[in-house]
């Protein structure tokens, strides 16, 4: 199941929450901030241009990201296996920031977005259960899938709100896009909030390219034509810069990242437990 919701429009019309505090949530943002960081000393976690490798999952992620020519790098990425100490979960996610603090606007959001994702996630599903009885799958993968539409929700509007009240960053003119993805077992749900682009492709049992979903075929077939997975996020981006340097003639090139994500990595390759390579692009 694949589900492209179209629900966020971004992170200053977002649902309210309650200024109070709840004791309750505190702990569970916490407990989920501690998974981060225990993920992050167990390289789960990768936050910069590099590979991730799991043969849990059976996953491979190739991540590049690119400064262009207008200062500092704005883009922000994250990676984390088996998110949440889930097994079969995955969470991959692109931030773009722009403004003068947008690339400050993108790190806090990385840095939020997936802990509070979490504990919103773990809450949502404490208070309903998905052992109900459906008469069909596509009604339990609808109920799975609200279950994520809320937890997003609530993110989206806590984290909105942490940015208006931080004392170090201006929000009034700065912001950032986020295009988020989990996968669950056999699920897959991805929620973007400004222009970011996601695209979905297959291949046939013969290698053919089979693409779906979003118009942008020359960025699937430069993935599919990389010999080597790991790299292709890397060669994306330098595709991606080359094609700005010809159609963009005069224009100073903007910051370019790729997260490029494999669900079943080559059988002919033999995959370690756990692998995460970082490189400077």
């Amino acid at each position: 199941m694949v589900i492209f919701p179209s629900f966020l429009d971004g992170f200053t019309r977002s649902v309210p929450i309650k200024k109070e505090k709840n004791n309750k949530n505190d702990v569970g943002r916490e407990t989920a901030e501690k998974l981060a960081k225990e993920a992050k000393k167990n390289e789960l976690i990768l936050s910069s241009s590099g590979t991730v490798k799991a043969n849990k999952s059976n996953n491979l992620v190739s991540v590049c990201s690119k400064r262009g020519m207008k200062g500092i790098n704005q883009d922000c990425l994250i990676v984390w296996e088996e998110f949440g100490c889930q097994e079969d979960m995955l969470f991959c996610g692109i931030f773009d920031g722009h403004g003068p603090w947008g690339h400050l606007v993108a790190k806090r959001v990385r840095k939020s977005v997936p802990a509070s994702l979490l504990c919103n996630w773990q809450e949502t599903l404490a208070s309903t259960s998905l052992d109900l009885d459906f008469e069909i799958e596509v009604d339990r993968n609808l109920h799975l899938f609200d279950i994520w539409k809320q937890s997003y929700l609530k993110t989206y509007a806590a984290v909105d709100q942490e940015l208006k009240l931080h004392p170090g960053i201006d929000t009034f003119c700065s912001g950032t896009t986020a295009l988020t993805l989990v996968k669950q077992g056999e699920h897959l749900v991805i929620a973007n909030v400004g222009d970011s682009r996601a695209v979905l492709a297959t291949t046939s049992d013969d290698g053919h390219l089979l693409w779906d979903v979003i118009s942008n075929q020359e960025a699937v077939q430069i993935v599919s034509l990389t010999p080597v997975r790991e790299k292709s996020a890397k060669r994306l981006v330098e595709h991606a810069v080359h094609a700005w340097k010809h159609k963009k003639r005069g224009i100073a090139k903007d910051d370019i990242s790729a997260v490029c994500l494999f669900f079943h990595t080559s059988t002919s390759q033999p995959i370690n437990p756990i692998q995460v390579s970082k490189q400077v692009a």
